[in-house]
């Protein structure tokens, strides 16, 4: 008896084709590839912004809330209001209190950015008769928070914009 073998894929006419030259390998070395270049680029912005400190001492700033809620008690009682008007490199402010309420001669007008620190603008305004204005550095667009207080700083108003969409807002104790 003879045995005859037979080789596989003998008289077939199917050839062998490189790896890297299948699509599967490349579908499964991309997800793992895509995982280590998100995780790079995530490193690279962790590295170079900075998010900023939002407390360093939780108790301290728990007990000055007291005091800041006393401040816009005390601009509700004697009624001030403020219009903040944003103008091309400009803010106007028009305050208005109860009668007898004298207005200062100056306004700290502080408006911030929510998220990042480094974009706030602290402006010390004079006017007269209530109508205070000076010159502001352009704002990115966003929300931003405003804060009008007295030099004193006995009293503040508290509101927020919504650059460029809003360029009047009126500014209340409480918020608006």
């Amino acid at each position: 008896m003879s045995q005859v073998m037979s080789m596989p894929g003998a008289g077939s006419k199917t050839s062998a084709v490189a790896w890297y030259r299948q699509r599967w390998p490349w579908i499964l070395i991309a997800i793992p590839g895509t995982s280590v270049v998100l995780g790079f680029v995530l490193l690279y912005l962790a590295v170079t912004t900075w998010d900023g400190l939002v407390v360093d001492d939780y108790y301290r700033q728990g007990r000055a809330i007291d005091q800041t809620v006393a401040r816009s008690a005390l601009a509700a009682r004697l009624g001030l209001s403020a219009e903040f008007d944003l103008e091309s490199e400009k803010v106007v402010i028009r305050m208005s209190a109860d009668e007898g309420v004298h207005l200062p001669p100056g306004v700290i007008v502080t408006i911030a950015h929510p998220t990042r620190e480094g974009m706030d603008q602290i402006l010390r305004l004079g006017g007269e008769a209530g109508v205070f204005a000076g010159p502001l550095a352009p704002l990115s667009g966003g929300r931003w928070l405003v804060q009008i207080e007295d030099e004193a700083r006995t009293w503040r108003l508290n509101g927020a914009i919504r650059v460029p969409s809003e360029r009047k807002v009126k500014i209340l104790p409480y918020g608006t």
